[in-house]
């Protein structure tokens, strides 16, 4: 989030934003040197961090039991909106608008659709203990972006760019507030283990081996 306001001050000093013609979108603001390596990176590590918990919480939901279509459904509209994030930053609407609208649609809405699957699962999956708050509040996060993904589109059909870049700010920062509600199912995971190697490969102790790794040492002294 402060790394946005950045990138919205870099574009207002150096006038690559007009503020006096209305609030610009968040793509404007990241379309020209240096705001648009920025906003590059910026998609790129929220793309990663966005993956990576969508992953987690894949894998969090499948250990307490649940293997439903809706927790499948979870971590493809959850790769597809990450993958939506990185390609709206690399391909700036001043390059090519058509693949830059394709990853906001992507990030966006199948990213909003992606978090309707979570609400459901808030009352599908444990922990049950933070339903009582975080279930409520994840509902009415995605009720809002709901709404303003509608607004937004038809201030902008209407032409009314202003008041689309408004909503599209408040739009992302309510994905800010949806990703940061995982924190909740997150605190019970207790760690993880990652095996490299179960067992040794059991070729690496057989005879021949043995035999020909004595030749090559033989050879070399």
């Amino acid at each position: 989030m402060t790394l946005q306001i950045q990138r919205f001050a870099i574009a207002v000093t150096n006038g690559s934003v007009n503020l006096t013609e209305g609030v610009p979108y968040i793509s404007q603001c990241g379309t020209y040197n240096p705001q648009s390596c920025l906003f590059s990176q910026i998609c790129n590590i929220c793309s990663v961090l966005a993956l990576w918990i969508v992953v987690i919480r894949f894998e969090q939901v499948r250990d307490y039991g649940n293997h439903g279509k809706a927790n499948t459904a979870s971590i493809v509209l959850g790769f597809i909106s990450s993958l939506g994030i990185s390609v709206t930053g690399n391909f700036q609407q001043s390059v090519l608008m058509g693949i830059h609208l394709l990853g906001a649609f992507l990030a966006f809405f199948l990213g909003l659709a992606y978090f309707w699957v979570q609400l459901f699962l808030t009352y599908r999956a444990q922990p049950s203990q933070d339903r009582c708050w975080v279930g409520p509040a994840r509902a009415t996060c995605c009720i809002l972006c709901t709404i303003l993904v509608i607004v937004m589109s038809v201030l902008h059909n209407r032409g009314y760019p202003s008041g689309a870049a408004v909503c599209e700010w408040a739009l992302v920062m309510l994905f800010f507030c949806l990703f940061g509600l995982f924190t909740a199912e997150f605190r019970h995971i207790d760690c993880h283990h990652l095996t490299v190697q179960k067992q040794v490969l059991r070729n690496d102790c057989s005879p021949a081996s043995v035999e020909m790794n004595g030749y090559v040492a033989n050879a070399l002294s």
